[in-house]
């Protein structure tokens, strides 16, 4: 995205939740450990990863994990999490008497409206954008995307697009998942505050909350995107499912409205009848209801912000997978059952597999050997490509021992990459993403981790993680003479096109 406004609260209370032991909030370790296990045997490949699990029972941390290199501070990309926080924003603006939901869009916005809207776009109200119901069809939502996902490459403004698009049917009549359409919420408030959403939220949420240095990507216009782009830390997600599960309270303040918190988690509009599925138990103010009473925020390949309100409890998810349904699932099945109403026998043996556990997860790394013959023949070597999909002008590879260096030039710049082995080693920031239709955002370096292994004698594998993304990248390197080939780059998720195809370099 086109620019990066961050938040460093220096009035920040800086608190972090309490920690317990999972017995003394009625939940055995031992299940918990159980819940890992099936998340590290499921959901720990290069296409379908889990970064991230905290888990918050009568309000108390009770288990907390990161799938190495991924870490307690570092912070994550939400995507569609953010909506929950503007939908906060939006409830926030109606209690400072800055709007309500029955105002109608289109009076927002003046200077961007048709010179003559249709009866579609004069019915529209901020409840139909906050309930996915603006009345546009998916074609139109998806053109409206895509201006969206050009930010950064262009300056047109997604506001009066919006306003200028076809609205197809009624507004409040059909659910169609709108990210578009919260991000004219972001708009609104803004309008109507005075303040981007960022700004307005800091000192009446983040602040109280201590969730610092986050950062949310802005429009080419200054508007916070309110849909996506908001980077936080896992715990940041708990305090924020928290505070819901806690009707808006928090230490002993109301910072939202009880009543808004009821509303925005409630069904407002149905969007489905399976009852099975997770996404068709009905739609509330951004925030989707899901089976057994629970209600959520989530974000594309695994952003998780579940509350379970029977249960008193909270898990805080992040992730690279493309099998969200699999892992809600997963917490169905072994965490929920067991949370008991009372606390349970200590049983330090089984929280001390557990602390185990938790301290050892990392994410899948390339097996093979620290070395091979090969490496001294290659290390130093400049191997040049010809113009490929993946945007690699050359490489070089500096062999030391079982760890490497890696250097990628791309688009006429150089990248410098750190590769452990057996290990993951956290390098400069780079900006190099393989594949142009994948942006992490663009024009932003992006914090990066490797570890590679020779799978062969003459074939080494190296995988970076892209850390505070759910990004990751394979790429399989085959040595033969003064050639190397690119056999294989494999994405953990992608936003585009997945590449493929092998490319040959020769060396210089």
């Amino acid at each position: 995205m086109s620019l990066l406004a961050s938040a460093n609260f220096v009035s920040a209370e800086n608190v972090s939740l309490p920690r317990s032991t999972p017995e003394a909030q009625g939940i055995s370790s031992s299940a918990i450990l159980d819940f890992l296990e099936s998340a590290d045997k499921n959901f720990n490949a290069d296409t379908n990863a889990v970064h991230s699990f905290m888990l918050v029972r009568h309000g108390y941390v009770v288990a907390e994990g990161w799938w190495s290199p991924y870490d307690a501070e570092t912070r994550h990309k939400m995507f569609s999490l953010s909506k929950s926080f503007t939908s906060t924003a939006v409830g926030l603006a109606i209690a400072d008497g800055k709007l309500s939901l029955n105002d109608s869009v289109i009076s927002f916005f003046p200077d961007d409206a048709p010179e003559n809207p249709g009866d579609n776009l004069k019915a529209m109200r901020v409840r139909d954008l906050l309930i996915m119901s603006s009345g546009q069809n998916a074609d139109t939502i998806a053109q409206l995307g895509n201006v969206l996902g050009s930010f950064g490459r262009t300056n047109e403004s997604l506001t009066k697009a919006f306003l200028h698009a076809p609205m197809e049917v009624k507004p409040g009549t059909l659910f169609i998942y709108n990210t578009p359409g919260t991000y004219m919420l972001s708009a609104i408030v803004q309008k109507a505050t005075g303040e981007k959403v960022f700004d307005y939220l800091r000192p009446r949420l983040f602040a109280p909350l201590g969730i610092e240095n986050a950062t949310w990507d802005e429009s080419p216009q200054g508007v916070t995107l309110g849909g996506i782009g908001l980077n936080i830390r896992t715990e940041d997600i708990a305090k924020l499912g928290q505070l819901y599960l806690q009707k808006g309270n928090w230490n002993g303040k109301q910072l939202i409205p009880a009543a808004w918190v009821e509303a925005a988690t409630t069904k407002q509009t149905s969007n489905g009848s399976n009852p099975g599925s997770d996404w068709e138990q009905g739609y509330g103010y951004q925030f989707w209801r899901a089976r057994h009473g629970i209600f959520r925020g989530d974000g594309l390949y695994g952003q998780f912000c579940i509350v379970m309100p029977e249960q008193d409890a909270v898990v805080a998810m992040t992730g690279g997978t493309r099998d969200m349904a699999g892992v809600m699932n997963l917490i169905w099945d072994k965490l929920l059952p067991a949370m008991q109403t009372n606390p349970l026998p200590a049983n330090d043996e089984a929280c001390e597999k557990l602390k185990a556990k938790l301290a050892s997860l990392t994410l899948l790394q390339p097996k093979g050997s620290a070395t091979s013959e090969m490496a001294g023949q290659v290390s130093g070597k400049i191997y040049s490509f010809p113009t490929n999909a993946f945007d690699i002008d050359s490489v070089k590879f500096d062999f030391n021992g079982g760890d490497a260096t890696l250097m990628v030039r791309s688009r006429g710049k150089e990248h410098k990459i750190s590769i452990g082995n057996q290990r993951w080693e956290k390098g400069e920031w780079i900006d190099f993403v393989a594949g142009a239709d994948w942006r992490v955002a663009d024009a932003v370096e992006q914090s990066v981790a490797a570890s590679g292994a020779w799978s062969a004698d003459d074939t080494y594998t190296a995988k970076l993680a892209y850390y505070e993304t759910p990004l990751a990248i394979r790429f399989i390197f085959r040595f033969a003479g003064e050639k190397i080939l690119l056999l294989n780059v494999n994405y953990s998720v992608t936003l585009g096109d997945m590449k493929s195809g092998m490319i040959v370099g020769e060396a210089k």
